[in-house]
């Protein structure tokens, strides 16, 4: 991956959970990336003369920090919580009201930010299928890409095989992990790495990408680009 001229300086989210931390690592490891901020709910234990940690714990008041958030060139937004167990508006507030709002915070004082939304492989952008996640994700991308960023795009990986030393790895992750290299190439289209993930979005902050929605094959392609 080309270096840019400039290594650009990147907001977080989600870095306690799997794909948010697998980003992060592979954001410190790449040195097209000269800064990161993480905003977590909850403390992640990482220190690295690149990485600042600001503890927000609800994101629907991140207004409170804004002070903290001008001059960034790009969001991963990797936080995100699984719809089981929950109703459509429980949902919606967490996944649409609360990413729009953040995302909205950020695009009056980042208008020239990249924003890069993490959704999923079988999000319905048509937002009236049956399957009520889909549908939500769906009105949550297609709200994200009318926001006043310089670009905006929505990732919809499949799954991921973690980077070498993560920690937090949901049960269902560690039980298919020792499959992850038969995965990744018997489902080419359906599976990655979470570094190719990191990488393109890396590169979509620097290069773009013809396409708002990644499917795999689009992530897979832009980071090996």
């Amino acid at each position: 991956m080309p270096i840019p001229a400039s290594p650009i300086q990147v907001i977080l989210t989600g870095a306690t959970g799997m794909v948010g931390e697998g980003v992060l690592l592979e954001c410190l490891q790449n040195p097209a990336v000269a800064r990161i901020l993480m905003i977590n709910r909850r403390p992640y234990p990482l220190q690295h003369p690149r990485l600042q940690e600001l503890l927000v714990p609800d994101f629907l008041h991140i207004e409170s920090v804004a002070s903290q958030l001008s001059g960034f060139d790009a969001c991963f937004f990797c936080a995100g919580v699984t719809s089981v167990g929950k109703s459509e508006a429980d949902y919606t507030r967490i996944t649409y009201d609360t990413t729009l709002h953040f995302a909205s915070t950020l695009a009056a004082l980042n208008p020239q930010m990249t924003f890069i939304y993490v959704s999923g492989a079988g999000t319905d952008s048509t937002e009236q299928g049956r399957t009520m996640w889909a549908r939500v994700k769906g009105r949550t991308e297609n709200a994200l890409t009318r926001l006043p960023f310089r670009q905006a795009y929505n990732f919809r990986p499949g799954f991921m095989q973690a980077m070498p030393g993560q920690r937090n790895l949901p049960t269902l992750y560690k039980i298919f992990a020792p499959l992850a290299p038969l995965l990744l190439k018997l489902l080419p289209n359906h599976a990655s790495t979470l570094k190719q993930v990191a990488q393109a979005m890396i590169q979509c902050t620097t290069r773009g990408y013809p396409r708002q929605i990644l499917e795999v094959r689009d992530i897979k392609t832009q980071a090996t680009s």
